[in-house]
């Protein structure tokens, strides 16, 4: 006799996707350009911030030495990307997006990819010593925090999402040991409790995303689905803090001889308020499908708010 029960049937698993093998040396050559994550490049622009904030971006010497900052970066960052994937092949396999990676989908070889890592790092280091000692230290305290993070720290509830603001907190750090303009506690206090903000939103969006595949089971790292009002709750906190922190350095004596027209530095402070109030609400009615900065670039509303807030910052001076 047919069954009459009414309980919802259980979406099934996803397939996993086998291995591709690599078919010409262009394809192997693309794989590899996409296990480096160019669309992850924007963020390394954080080195031109303290130089942006001392209002001397049109000094060539300085803005080249900034310029070697980003690409050290870039290649830095581009080497941990893969090793990240290479030690994540099997988990990514199974996660309804990463699967599609190069490493994971079979169209970029372990080996060849490590070499790439390799030549990535070594290419970093070659950029970086130019800059001087403290840079290349900064620069290597990176490296060491993004592996520890790639090996132990991201299973770490909490943990893991303070790494990474203080990964961004180190770019803005290194920018400003490039050109020898030394970031303000307030600087680097914002950097991190914007990104902690933000990175709180990935895990966040994480859970939401499977959800709809693992139902109450959803698990995200060691993040669990009952933990999503507390990340939410720390992460709007956070971003608000960041916001705080604008407006005690908008309060400093000498923001009035650094900017004619201050004023409009306030309304930088109430668009970051309410940008960082959209990408909440975003990743809450789970449309935040993407990383958070990469969701950003894509969301309509976002270009808008950056838009306006690089207009008043730059009317204020």
């Amino acid at each position: 006799m047919p069954s009459t029960s009414s309980e919802p049937a259980k979406s099934a698993p996803i397939a996993v996707l086998p291995p591709e093998p690599a078919r010409d040396p262009l394809s192997v050559g693309l794989a590899a350009l996409e296990s480096m994550r160019p669309y992850q490049w924007l963020k390394n622009t954080l080195v031109f911030v303290p130089l942006a904030a001392a209002h001397r971006l049109g000094e060539a010497a300085l803005l080249g030495a900034a310029s070697r900052a980003f690409i050290a970066f870039t290649l830095c960052a581009s080497s941990i990307y893969i090793i990240n994937d290479l030690r994540d092949v099997e988990a990514d396999r199974l996660h309804p997006h990463k699967r599609y990676r190069p490493i994971a989908s079979g169209r970029l070889p372990p080996s060849l990819a490590a070499t790439v890592a390799l030549l990535l790092m070594i290419g970093a280091l070659l950029v970086v010593v130019p800059l001087g000692l403290a840079a290349a230290l900064t620069l290597g305290a990176y490296f060491v925090l993004m592996i520890a993070y790639s090996l132990r720290l991201k299973a770490i509830v909490l943990l893991d999402a303070l790494v990474l603001a203080g990964g961004y907190a180190l770019r803005v750090l290194e920018g400003g040991l490039a050109v020898h303009i030394h970031p303000s506690a307030r600087l680097l206090a914002f950097c991190i409790f914007l990104f902690f903000s933000l990175a709180l939103i990935k895990r966040y969006a994480e859970l939401a995303l499977l959800r709809a595949r693992d139902g109450p089971a959803t698990h995200a790292r060691a993040y669990l689905l009952e933990d999503q009002e507390c990340i939410m709750a720390l992460g709007c906190s956070s971003g608000i803090l960041a916001v705080l922190v604008l407006v005690l350095y908008m309060s400093v004596g000498n923001v009035e001889r650094l900017y004619s027209r201050s004023g409009f530095i306030w309304c930088t402070a109430v668009l970051l308020l309410y940008w960082v109030s959209h990408m909440w609400l975003m990743a809450h009615r789970a449309r935040m499908t993407d990383d958070p900065l990469v969701f950003a670039v894509r969301d309509r509303v976002s270009r808008i708010l950056i838009l306006a807030m690089g207009c008043t910052a730059w009317l204020a001076v």
